[in-house]
């Protein structure tokens, strides 16, 4: 019968064990050794030792279910062997901590084999209390606990304190497997900006985009940089599907430049899209009084005409000075070439070749006004720009 009972323990260990495996959140082997003292209705000396080993695991964090196996010897009148098959439930308050206690509620079955009484099977019912020690982040615990057998038989009557001092060897906890990783977040144009975010969906391949996924678009022009030929448009200046701004008449210049917008297909213009005529007039480029030095506000006409003739390299033009009939025919002569002159280094500075220039005073000998009048002469003093040759 006792090896009968060994080999059902063994299964129902075993048994226990596969399932714990399957399923359990932490499972655990507990061997310990065992001192009993044996209730007063056995007529046997107090030196009952032995030893037992219990498999349990985890079902939660506080609560575990534990099978025991244990073997115990009585030296008395003659030697009895028992042999104990149990299942508890453990019950512990907190079994993170490194000291934890814990609570046993059990009930099994006890084999004695013994020579002077009869052989028996009894159940029996066991409760008790423990203490575990977990050294470290190690598997290993102490155990200590200290509970009571209560087997209650017409044939057989005891009651056993049993004390037992043991370790636990931690067999590894089986981690709820992670969350499943949140598909990616496609991107379907390919521009790096999942379409999530993206608020420009189908932007086309190879354009840079914003964190919107947008074409960039540096000039606020309406056409992306990916395909602006003309990259620094003038903020709020129309513009034709190559973000270049409008020329109608083109002419060179564009219609937000464009003073003359009509101008004749192939005509050369200058800056502001007129037609540039035999002589090119420089209203605002005035001297001081009998003196070839520029008053303020020469500037601005005197840079547009630079421009003019660096557009039109193969432009020869005279750079004519004239003055009224005021003063000495001679002197007027002089004056008229010095301011002549000064022009003409003017335009030089501005980057102008000076092979395309040439001076010349006219005195007071080609008016366009009355000289009789302020306002006459003033319109003859004059610098103004002949065409040579094209």
């Amino acid at each position: 019968m006792t090896k009968i009972l060994t080999i059902t323990a063994l299964v129902v260990i075993a048994a226990t064990a596969w399932t714990a495996d399957a399923s359990a959140q932490d499972s655990y082997l507990a061997p310990a050794i065992v001192y009993t003292d044996d209730g007063k209705d056995r007529q046997l000396d107090d030196e009952i030792t032995g030893g037992q080993l219990a498999f349990g695991h985890f079902f939660t964090d506080r609560i575990a279910i534990e099978a025991l196996l244990g073997t115990h010897r009585l030296q008395g009148i003659d030697n009895a062997d028992m042999l104990e098959l149990g299942i508890s439930g453990i019950f512990t308050a907190d079994r993170s901590r490194r000291l934890a206690p814990y609570l046993r509620l059990g009930l099994g079955l006890l084999d004695v084999d013994s020579k002077v009484y009869d052989n028996d099977q009894q159940g029996f019912f066991t409760a008790g209390i423990g203490l575990s020690y977990r050294f470290g982040d190690s598997p290993f615990a102490l155990q200590l606990e200290h509970r009571l057998r209560d087997a209650n038989q017409s044939s057989f009557r005891f009651d056993d304190r049993l004390t037992t001092l043991g370790i636990t060897l931690a067999l590894g906890r089986s981690e709820p497997p992670p969350p499943p990783a949140p598909p990616p977040d496609p991107d379907s144009d390919g521009d790096g900006v999942p379409d999530s975010r993206d608020r420009c969906p189908n932007t086309p391949a190879g354009y840079r985009v914003d964190a919107n996924g947008c074409p960039l678009d540096s000039d606020g022009d309406g056409v992306a940089d990916a395909i602006d030929e003309c990259p620094n448009t003038f903020r709020g200046a129309a513009v034709d599907s190559r973000g270049c701004e409008l020329d109608d008449d083109k002419d060179g210049v564009v219609n937000r430049l464009d003073k003359c917008p009509n101008t004749r297909a192939g005509v050369r213009v200058d800056v502001n899209g007129c037609e540039i005529r035999d002589v090119i007039e420089l209203p605002g480029v005035n001297f001081r009084h009998d003196s070839d030095r520029l008053l303020p506000g020469a500037d601005g006409v005197l840079g547009d005409a630079a421009a003019t003739l660096k557009k039109y390299p193969d432009l020869r033009v005279e750079v004519a000075g004239h003055t009224d009939s005021q003063g000495a025919a001679d002197y007027n002569q002089g004056l008229s070439e010095r301011r002549a002159y000064t022009v003409r280094d003017y335009l030089i500075n501005a980057g102008v070749p000076a092979s395309q220039l040439t001076a010349r005073g006219y005195g007071e000998a080609d008016p366009v006004a009355d000289n009789a009048t302020a306002d006459g002469r003033a319109r003859n003093r004059r610098v103004e720009l002949r065409i040579i040759s094209n």
